[in-house]
């Protein structure tokens, strides 16, 4: 059975059975204390937790989920994924244990011809928690599960949460078993690798109190009603009904790996684990980062787009490793001459786009920004193996055999080198890495990163105080058509506690019923305006924020007088902000058409920030923008300016607005009705929920000030619009008067005099150069004649002219090591340069056969002029900051030579 037919099978099943069907939420969610969705059930917390009241008494979903925890074990193992899918059914106060185990036995052992998985009742074991009694009965006696295949297991394996405070429950878990080849007998208890858990049913029944681990909180009490959460693991259920022994065999990710294999020329499953490891890690890894761009998270360096960022580099380092093992067996695959992150995140399109269509919908953007990431990484391991030479270089001149831990973490760490790729490189120069010193320092950043998570879960937001208002329906935002509404005042919240009224000072959160404020959204940041009363209340509203995509929370500052629950007020709009931020949103909308105009239909919107007189837009490309390019988008938004094109606006269903060409934002989720903003007919059309301008001559000059990198494939480019892009113009026009003014020429021909004059100066300096270098290997020269004999070896040095850089005193050193070569000698030069002291020290060959060795020298002499340095027998150099210590330096050297 195909895992896109389980996955339909599951939904119909439940939906037969009353439940309404609920899409997969997006991996990325408004949540303090999760990075992506991991697990089923947390599109439906709020219900669980009180905050808000389900519109369905029973739901089912098939969950996107990533985790990424054990991320290095993934492919190492073949129980580990980032990504995977979790059917899940739902109960809010409905029916509880008794359904929810029926629903799941009959769904597993009903035939297929009935619409169930047909999987065989004797190789099914349920496990109850150790005094469930009520789900032992029902297991035994009205299921018919006989009493030696149940198990009571206790709270660390048989006992949820979410790991906060909040609902908890026993739960009644179902494996199956594989079979004697998989391991002993004896049930979960005794081999979870024979017997493996495919269904968990939840039946959260209590509330838990603080702690820590699995089993280590207290349980304070009853629910007020009893709720079911049900996960069942797809890929595991696919890997049974489809006979295979692991999720990387199934229909989904094994044509991964077969495309992998035709492009690194090695096979899978032939006897070689670490190819196999690298297989798996492309298969796994490459889905997870599609489904996540699929999303709108983007390559980064920090959050969400590190993550993504690492699994895309895992890909590309595991593609590398593969090739380099064919090549090293004679064969020249095709992913060493060609980039392969577009074929493999296509073929993960191709699979699971039947389960996810918006997948075939952004395909061209999912893959342009993961193959740009190839591409980024690509430098990146060029730039890394610069590094690992010059790492590799220095610890073969302090005769080590060992790579530092440090060495190793820092290609890792802040130059994104994978430590195997650094093990590789080591082997191929002879060394070893210190690979405890660098797990050391991987378990140090682990352990942070692990306790900025357990911190971010105390960042927990208490949002129950808004569960009535939220139930009482959406603010009706007025904003459209009006700066002023009449409103009433539904609720007053300061630190998480509702207020019957609120006085002047007072800082809280007011909900209205409805509102002229627009709340931040879609890259557009609130308006401020001001809410008063008939009584005297005068609020300042400083911010405007959504909860839930329907509630409007008016953030205030109170000014004057009271304001009260259920008071009449006057919400206004601050009119010269509204204008402002029209201009700047409407903007975005203009520069966004340029862009496509003059790059094509690929420079899609990564995001955006618009605020009174001002836009940011991110969109895809593969380079940055030629001033050509720029002057053209910049005369194609103000050109449509000029033409004062009408803005129209309606709202129509999201097939149908895609079907007219409406853009929409990537990444973004829409309900069934959207609204379209519509500039010029066909110049602009956009799915957008923002406010707008009522004709594009509204907006006023649009000037172009900046564009620049933000991430792997994403540019961004920055705009000043109405008075703010006259203001700005202006002050270039000053300038450039000024410049004309002191230059002594039309403004017209500054370009043309800045340029001479600038080819002027760096002939001047390139001269300057010339004779400060002829002036350097005089004094240089010199030296040898001032040379003294310590010893048996002539010590030749001391400090040149000011200005010589660290380069230029080893070429120095050079030229003077050849004109002494012929006895034991030390040449050590010293100088200063931009408010340091570089110091140079060479040593001929009988020098070094007599022992002197300038790493060690360098070493000795560093101290006395306030710096260090290092480096190999013959050659070391080092820097310092005082420079009035350079004569004891010297005579430290003659002292240390004469020893």
């Amino acid at each position: 059975m195909q895992t896109h037919d389980i996955r339909k099978r599951f939904l119909d099943h439940f939906i037969r059975a009353g439940h309404t069907e609920v899409p997969s939420a997006s991996l990325i969610l408004d949540d303090p204390n999760l990075m992506f969705v991991n697990a089923g059930m947390v599109p439906f917390k709020p219900y669980f937790l009180g905050q808000q009241t389900p519109p369905y008494s029973r739901a089912t979903s098939v969950q996107k989920c990533v985790r990424t925890l054990d991320i290095d074990e993934v492919g190492v193992t073949t129980r580990h994924n980032t990504f995977f899918q979790m059917a899940g059914n739902f109960s809010f106060g409905d029916y509880f244990k008794r359904e929810a185990i029926t629903f799941a036995w009959t769904l597993l052992t009903n035939s297929v011809e009935d619409g169930g998985y047909g999987i065989d009742p004797q190789k099914l074991w349920p496990t109850v928690y150790l005094d469930d009694d009520e789900a032992e009965a029902i297991w035994r006696d009205e299921i018919g599960v006989p009493a030696e295949r149940i198990q009571r297991r206790g709270m660390k394996d048989n006992y949820w949460s979410m790991g906060v405070p909040g609902p908890c429950g026993p739960c009644s878990e179902i494996f199956y078993d594989r079979g004697p080849e998989y391991g002993k007998e004896g049930g979960p208890e005794a081999d979870e690798d024979r017997y493996i858990e495919i269904w968990n049913l939840v039946f959260m029944q209590n509330e838990r109190g603080e702690g820590g681990g699995k089993d280590n909180y207290e349980i304070l009490g009853p629910l007020p009603k009893q709720n079911i959460d049900t996960g069942m693991g797809i890929e595991r259920v696919a890997c049974l009904l489809q006979g295979v022994d692991n999720v990387y065999e199934t229909d989904l990710l094994k044509p991964i790996i077969d495309l992998a294999s035709e492009l690194t020329g090695r096979g899978y499953g032939r006897g070689a684990h670490d190819d196999d490891v690298r297989f798996r890690v492309i298969a796994d890894h490459a889905r997870t980062a599609a489904l996540l761009i699929c999303d709108g998270v983007l390559p980064g360096n920090d959050g969400r787009g590190y993550v993504l960022r690492r699994l895309l580099r895992r890909v590309v380092r595991s593609v590398r490793l593969l090739t380099s093992a064919s090549e090293a067996a004679g064969v020249t695959p095709r992913a060493a001459s060609e980039p392969t992150m577009g074929a493999l995140i296509g073929r993960v399109i191709d699979m699971m786009a039947p389960s996810y269509p918006e997948l075939e919908e952004r395909r061209e953007q999912i893959v342009s920004t993961a193959v740009g990431e190839e591409t980024s990484f690509s430098k990146t391991l060029a730039a890394g193996s610069k590094l690992f030479t010059d790492a590799a270089t220095a610890t073969k001149a302090a005769e080590r055999s060992t790579i530092s831990g440090d060495d190793a973490f820092t290609l890792h760490d802040t130059y994104g080198f994978p430590i195997d790729l650094t093990l590789e490189m080591a082997a191929e120069a002879g060394l070893t890495v210190d690979q405890h010193g660098f797990t050391a320092l991987m378990a140090e950043q682990k352990s942070r990163a692990k306790a900025d998570a357990t911190a971010r879960k105390t960042g927990h937001t208490d949002l129950s105080v808004y569960r009535d208002l939220l139930d009482r329906g959406p603010t009706e935002f007025t904003g459209f058509g009006e700066l002023v509404s009449e409103a009433r005042v539904l609720g007053l919240v300061a630190d998480g506690a509702r207020l019957p009224a609120a006085g002047a000072g007072q800082e809280l959160t007011v909900v209205l019923d409805r509102s002229p404020l627009y709340a931040e959204s879609g890259g557009q940041i609130a308006d401020t305006g001001t809410i008063t009363s008939s009584a005297g209340a005068r609020l300042t509203v400083t911010d405007v924020q959504k909860l839930n995509k329907t509630l409007w929370l008016h953030k205030v500052r109170v000014d004057e007088g009271e304001i009260t629950e259920g008071e009449e007020v006057l919400a206004s709009v601050d009119a010269a902000w509204r204008h402002g931020a029209t201009q700047g949103h409407s903007g975005t909308h203009m520069v966004h058409a340029a862009l496509r105009q003059v790059l094509g239909p690929n420079a899609t919107q990564a995001g955006s920030l618009n605020r009174p007189g001002y836009l940011r837009f991110d969109f895809h490309a593969s380079g940055p923008l030629s001033e050509a390019q720029r002057s053209e988008i910049e005369e194609i938004s103000n050109a449509a300016v000029e033409a004062d094109y009408r803005v129209n606006t309606f709202e129509t269903g999201l097939a149908e607005a895609k079907a007219m060409g409406a853009l929409a934002l990537f990444g973004e989720n829409y309900g069934d009705e959207v609204r379209v903003v519509e500039i010029g007919g066909p110049f602009s059309m956009e799915l957008c929920g923002g406010t707008h301008v009522s004709s594009s001559a509204q907006i006023g000059p649009i000037t172009v000030i900046g564009e620049s990198s933000v991430g792997s494939g994403v540019r961004r480019v920055e705009a000043y619009v109405g008075m703010d892009s006259f203001r700005y113009l202006s002050k270039e026009r000053a300038l450039l008067a000024g410049l004309a003014s002191s230059l002594k020429v039309p403004s017209e021909e500054v370009p043309g005099r800045v340029e001479a004059l600038v080819t002027r100066l760096r002939d001047a300096e390139k001269e300057l150069e010339r004779i400060r270098a002829e002036a350097a290997r005089n004094a240089a020269s010199g030296l040898i004649d001032a040379a003294v004999t310590s010893g048996s070896t002539l010590v030749v040095g001391g400090r040149l002219p000011d200005g010589i850089d660290a380069g230029d005193l080893r070429s120095l050193a050079t030229d003077l090591r050849g004109k002494v070569a012929d006895k034991p000698a030390v040449i050590a030069l010293f100088s200063s340069a931009g408010g340091k002291v570089p110091f140079v020290i060479a040593t001929t060959d009988s020098a070094r056969e007599a022992g002197i060795k300038a790493g060690d020298l360098v070493k000795q002499i560093a101290p006395l002029v306030g710096g260090r340095g290092g480096g190999k027998p013959d050659l070391a150099q080092g820097s310092g900051t005082d420079a009035s210590g350079t004569d004891a330096a010297m005579d430290r050297i003659r002292e240390l030579v004469l020893r």
